[in-house]
């Protein structure tokens, strides 16, 4: 069991590292419409397994928890890739250049890469705590 929760905690480190979580940003002006939460899953076009799990968990938890919102166009999920035009131009808006995941709304921005790599793909519950943490928050301004 000692074994098993080493090699965890050394891989999970190891991803971390490998994929540079971004912490700084610079202000951007609003880029949510009409107080619409957004959340973006920035990437880049060679991803880890890490990488991509984390993408699909943020999408299932915006999906499942907000299926009403999502429905209704109140609250969107969107991956990037910022070695694409379309990834490149929303990153530079955000202040964004490399692997991040954002919860925006108006000029509000919420980073949680840390979490979202913390968390996805061993504690995936939790990953979904932290996000329904944060987004609930924003829907109700």
């Amino acid at each position: 069991m000692r074994k098993f929760f080493l090699i965890s905690f050394a891989l999970i480190t190891l991803a971390g590292i490998s994929c540079n979580a971004q912490t700084n940003q610079k202000p951007a002006s609003p880029v949510s419409k009409n107080g619409d939460v957004e959340v973006y899953y920035f990437h880049m076009t060679a991803r880890c397994v890490t990488c991509k799990t984390v993408e699909a968990e943020a999408r299932k938890n915006v999906e499942m928890l907000y299926a009403d919102q999502v429905k209704a166009g109140k609250i969107s999920f969107t991956a990037l890739n910022l070695e694409e035009a379309t990834g490149k131009s929303m990153g530079e808006k955000l202040g964004v250049n490399s692997q991040t995941l954002l919860i925006v709304k108006g000029d509000q921005k919420i980073n949680i890469t840390n979490e979202g790599f913390l968390y996805a793909v061993s504690q995936p519950q939790k990953f979904t705590e932290v996000m329904k943490s944060k987004i609930d928050p924003l829907i109700k301004q």
